[in-house]
């Protein structure tokens, strides 16, 4: 069920609401959790009731699994957790790999295997990457006892469900075991109201316009026409912003349904397009994915106690895998070694200014529009269904073509587009993010390491429970139902 639905906003949120606010006045935690988890399970299957056996399945495992590495001693709870490792990763590689697999031996062997389709499950990246922190954090004895029911709501929690943020165990367990949480408040309503519908203006109004210039350049590629300059710059452009407000439109979007439920989720944006390094863009972009794989693929790997080449060799295969996690393709996995290549380029520039202090010539912002259009050009690879799209793409921006396509001229207005290209420009770079406006609050958990704010304080105009902010989020509301006529997915739906 997708929140930017008519049946979600409408029908299914406010019955979940009512239930809830129902049975927090009868202070039966119990039934609480389990209308939770029952809810939860509900909007998942309401796309494919099948997949309903999967993640149940997954979670009665994981458990399980979880269960026999406390009580397998020091081997046998490391064979325990290496045997779950290896089960989610197999169910996930069925899935979402068997079929790039598949398809790549084909080339190679010049073979013709018939094979059936094998549908996608949604958010199984999401919840295996989840339970896979629960065993490893159980095998080093960091995991508190929970109760079951506790861990279906941490596995399902429908708000952060489909596309994250990627929680952990430390984070949300605790909030679900604390009697005092799970009470209808109406100043949470009234928070998460706002976030959610600040997140919702930002993907049907923002990411869905910017998709309509950016779809025709990237079809126009993977057809074989050759891309001007413009329409090249303003395809990555354009792709560039409807991925961000759609994503982090999902976001604030779980972040408030959450705190209508007195749940807070972790921060997962913070201004990324404001980075003055491709180090500090992974420390404000899906900080919680970024986080996992530090946590659990970048420090086992050896992280950087092993000497700066091998840092570097992590570095790169980090985020390889980053890249694969994202989506089966050729295109992903050159996305995340893009990224790595960047990511080592930045440490050694570091160093070599550590060494020699010489600053940055233009000091912030030549830093920062450097690591924009690094950004735009990775997300070209992002975004393309082939190696041969992303090649017409970058010569596109390369002016290797001219200056623009016939064709995609006649199809998009690019004055138009340009002009509101550059007003989200002037947001993301100038204007304070939803975690600044609504910060007073504390909409979501604290990150785990301050972020500078870089926005001018006297354009951060907070969020109050009064009159004035009531009537901007009736009006950003109204905008964004009148904008469903054409419901479309979230772009990480698909991953």
């Amino acid at each position: 069920m997708l929140f930017n639905s008519y049946a979600f906003i409408l029908v299914f949120l406010p019955a979940v609401l009512v239930g809830f606010y129902l049975l927090s006045r009868g202070g039966n935690r119990t039934a609480l959790l389990g209308f939770l988890i029952f809810a939860s399970l509900f909007f998942y299957g309401w796309w494919n009731p099948r997949f309903l056996t999967l993640i149940i399945g997954s979670i009665l495992v994981n458990f399980w699994i979880a269960g026999r590495i406390t009580q397998g001693g020091d081997a046998g709870g490391r064979a325990w957790m290496w045997a779950g490792i290896t089960a989610n990763l197999g169910l996930l590689g069925y899935f979402k790999y068997a079929g790039f697999f598949v398809a790549n031996l084909e080339a190679v062997l010049d073979a013709d295997w018939q094979i059936p389709t094998i549908v996608l499950p949604l958010a199984i990246s999401f919840f295996t990457f989840q339970q896979i922190t629960y065993l490893v954090d159980t095998r080093r004895g960091l995991v508190p006892h929970h109760r079951f029911s506790e861990y279906c709501l941490f596995v399902t929690f429908f708000p952060q469900l489909i596309a994250g943020p990627i929680v952990h165990h430390r984070e949300m367990m605790p909030q679900f075991a604390d009697p005092g949480r799970f009470r209808f408040d109406w100043d949470n309503l009234a928070l998460g109201l706002s976030v959610f519908f600040v997140g919702l203006f930002k993907k049907v109004v923002i990411a869905d316009t910017m998709a309509g210039f950016a779809t025709p350049v990237f079809a126009a590629a993977e057809a074989g026409a050759p891309i001007g300059l413009i329409d090249g710059w303003g395809g990555a452009l354009a792709y560039t912003f409807q991925l961000y407000f759609d994503f982090s439109g999902y976001t604030d979007m779980a972040i408030g349904l959450a705190l209508m439920f007195g749940i807070r989720l972790p921060l997962n944006f913070y201004s990324p397009y404001k980075a003055t390094s491709i180090i500090d863009f992974w420390h404000r972009w899906h900080m919680t994915l970024s986080r996992f794989l530090r946590d659990y693929l970048y420090i086992p790997l050896g992280g950087n106690r092993r000497g700066r080449v091998r840092r570097h060799v992590n570095l790169m295969v980090t985020m390889v895998l980053g890249g694969l996690w994202h989506g089966a393709g050729w295109t992903f996995v050159a996305w995340g070694a893009l990224h790595g290549a960047y990511l080592v380029l930045n440490n050694l520039w570091r160093a070599l200014a550590d060494r020699t202090g010489v600053p940055i010539p233009g000091g912030a912002w030549t830093a920062r529009v450097l690591t924009f259009l690094a950004v735009v050009v990775a997300w070209v690879l992002f975004r393309a269904d082939t190696m041969a799209g992303a090649g017409e793409i970058l010569a596109g921006m390369a002016g290797a073509n001219g200056t623009r396509l016939p064709h995609l001229t006649a199809e998009i207005k690019w004055r138009e587009a340009y002009t509101q290209i550059a007003g989200l420009m002037a947001i993301v770079w100038l204007l304070p993010n939803t975690a600044q406006i609504f910060r007073d609050h504390h909409p979501t958990l604290p990150p785990e390491r301050p972020l500078p704010d870089l926005t001018p304080r006297r354009l951060v105009v907070g969020w109050r429970p009064v009159r004035a902010w009531a009537y901007l989020a009736a009006f950003v509301a109204v905008a964004s139902l009148a904008n469903m006529s054409e419901i479309s997915e979230f772009l990480y739906f698909r991953f």
